[in-house]
């Protein structure tokens, strides 16, 4: 690959971890609560944590689709960029996606302290294959259904996404890696949730107005 590609990569990458690190909880917590999420309840600025808080209402919705469609915005672009100069479409999704995430975890406009990326790596995996994205879905919402746990349902439907995309077929081996690091993101990102469930802390989700804290 030329110099062109890489500098296409850079800007790619660079504009995703900033729109990812755009966090709608921080926002509406802040402007429409006063408060910081990040003092709140379990201090993940996420969709789980925000509708434990506040309530499963608008705003939580709001955050939810936030949090994806800050991923698809670039994704897409990626996709179709990537596709037409290189014939590289998935990867270039699975790049950029991968680098929303990292904005979501890490966001330099919050002094690096994020989100876990489930939803952000929800909006990426639809460009990348829909058929692992369908299945990853159903797989989570199955789990949730019959665990109740949104941590483990997210850490276990993230981690078949790099074994249903190989299953299905990869465009490179540099895709599934991606796709690998991006589910060992979600996975360690949800440590604390692992604590909790092996002291029976964890918190069930439900789609109750609020939930106990």
């Amino acid at each position: 690959m030329g110099v062109g590609f890489y500098l296409i990569c850079a800007a790619f990458a660079i504009v995703a971890y900033l729109i990812g690190g755009v966090n709608a909880a921080i926002v509406i917590s802040k402007l429409k609560y006063k408060q910081d999420i990040r003092t709140q309840g379990s201090g993940n600025p996420g969709f789980t944590n925000f509708k434990r808080i506040y309530g499963f209402n608008g705003w939580a919705l709001f955050v939810m689709l936030s949090d994806i469609i800050k991923a698809v915005v670039p994704v897409s672009i990626a996709m179709i960029v990537f596709g037409k100069l290189y014939d590289m479409g998935q990867f270039g999704a699975a790049f950029t996606g991968l680098f929303a995430m990292l904005g979501h975890c890490f966001p330099v406009w919050y002094g690096f302290k994020g989100g876990k990326a489930f939803m952000t790596g929800f909006g990426t995996i639809w460009f990348v294959d829909w058929r692992m994205a369908l299945i990853a879905m159903v797989l989570f919402l199955v789990l949730l259904l019959i665990i109740k746990y949104m941590s483990v349902a997210s850490c276990i439907s993230s981690v078949a996404c790099p074994i249903l995309l190989a299953f299905f077929g990869a465009e490179s081996i540099a895709v599934l890696i991606i796709s690998a690091a991006s589910a060992l993101l979600v996975v360690i990102r949800h440590k604390e949730n692992f604590k909790n469930l092996k002291n029976g802390t964890e918190t069930k989700f439900t789609l109750k107005k609020k939930e106990a804290n």
